[in-house]
């Protein structure tokens, strides 16, 4: 098992190419099971989930290739699937399998899909899935971990989200594409990794109106084709390194970005004294705040600010002049990289669904767990302004979303290594 050593108290100065979005691939390779013809997706992260969901399509006899080692672009075809199931011995660290079901069932009539698995970060339950897909048309049963799902064909019909779900809006959009007549969508999701999936499907023939909003008009057709599609950069990956750049207090130009995706932390990270600046042709420069000033969060739904940027913003908070106050309103269970930074000296009161971080207290090196994929890279933000020496396990998590990042940190300066356990 890998772990992270890095050794803190040293800048991060220099250039960093931002990854395509691991949570906007993800459903664009499902996407693909659609059309039997080949669907070209570019600017893919060479990341362990992609490799996972690449895996998956290939065990139902998709076609999966890349012209690149490690990929960086895909030719899915999914010309037919004899396999229209995802195992749970494939899916069980990818909560993303279950997007396939709305494509499947779409296409073929019938999918059989392991309930996901993924990070220990609460509850995130497929009911509301299933209960979109059964209002059009599908019969859905649940046994033995999986769930099955039958129908001739879908039929359009009306769904209001009753809470925002963006595997949700993404699952059963790809399943209505495929349906007999007119679905609408109310209560979507809005985030960008959203309308990137439906700027794909628009370009393999579907008909969507509202995309972008959160009333999707859905106008079901009999067949889709292949396509070209270059999917969004990683937002949340280049808000990491926003932060990384403050909190070492050096400075970072982050190229292949999309500045409006970050609007909400961006906002945040300037109030708290950070200088960030757009400079045109997706490039974002971050230089360090004179003072450090604290700053209270509250995670919500795009667009607001991100709940996979709130185990990040905690660590720049042990290092901010004053008294954070960050509420988590998505999942019940994401403050676990607490307790871990306060193992590495930091003041961190939780309580609930809020953690109350005074600062700036001075971070020493320790060994530490991640929990989840993003309170790995508040771990690794922690570990780069501590003293001495901070061993990182389960780095597994990390390597879920992002692309090399010891390599990326290294680039600018960090001294961080992977190790290997015997």
């Amino acid at each position: 098992m890998d772990r992270f050593k890095i050794e803190g108290g040293r800048k991060l100065e220099g250039t960093v190419r931002i990854s395509g979005a691991k949570n906007a691939a993800l459903p664009a390779m499902a996407a693909c099971l659609l059309t039997n013809e080949p669907v070209h997706l570019e600017n893919i992260p060479h990341v362990r989930d992609i490799i996972t969901m690449a895996k998956l399509l290939a065990h139902m006899r998709c076609r999966v290739g890349s012209p690149d080692i490690p990929p960086s672009s895909f030719t899915i075809q999914a010309e037919t699937v004899s396999h229209a199931e995802a195992p749970y011995e494939l899916v069980k660290t990818m909560r993303a399998s279950v997007l396939t079901l709305g494509p499947l069932v779409a296409r073929f009539g019938y999918a059989r899909v392991s309930l996901p698995g993924g990070c220990a970060i609460g509850a995130r339950p497929i009911d509301i899935h299933i209960q979109a897909l059964e209002k059009l048309g599908a019969e859905i049963t649940m046994e033995h971990g999986y769930v099955e799902a039958r129908t001739k064909r879908l039929r359009g019909a009306e769904f209001r989200f009753p809470k925002i779900t963006v595997t949700g809006t993404e699952n059963v959009l790809t399943a209505a594409v495929l349906a007999e007549g007119e679905t609408i969508l109310e209560n979507s999701a809005l985030e960008p990794e959203v309308t990137d999936l439906a700027e794909l499907l628009i370009k393999m023939g579907a008909k969507i109106e509202g995309v972008g909003t959160s009333t999707l008009r859905v106008h079901g057709v009999d067949r889709l084709h292949g396509a070209t599609h270059t999917i969004i950069p990683d937002r949340i990956e280049a808000g990491t390194f926003l932060i990384a750049g403050a909190i070492t207090g050096g400075e970072l130009l982050l190229t292949n970005c999309e500045p409006a995706h970050l609007a909400a932390v961006i906002e945040k990270l300037k109030a708290c004294g950070i200088d960030i600046r757009c400079e045109g042709g997706g490039k974002l420069r971050v230089r360090a705040a004179k003072k450090l000033v604290a700053g209270d969060v509250t995670t919500e739904e795009y667009p607001s600010f991100a709940t996979d940027m709130q185990a990040q913003f905690m660590a720049l908070a042990t290092q901010a002049n004053g008294v954070s106050h960050i509420r988590e309103t998505i999942f019940e269970n994401r403050f676990l990289h607490g307790s871990e930074m306060a193992r590495m000296g930091a003041n961190i009161v939780m309580d609930g669904n809020l953690a109350v971080v005074a600062g700036p207290t001075p971070l020493s090196g320790a060994p530490v767990t991640a929990s989840d994929l993003r309170a790995s890279a508040g771990l690794v933000l922690a570990g780069l302004v501590a003293d001495n020496t901070t061993w990182i396990d389960r780095v597994y998590h990390i390597d879920r979303g992002y692309e090399q990042i010891e390599e990326k940190l290294r680039s600018v300066g960090a001294r961080i290594e992977r190790v290997t356990q015997p």
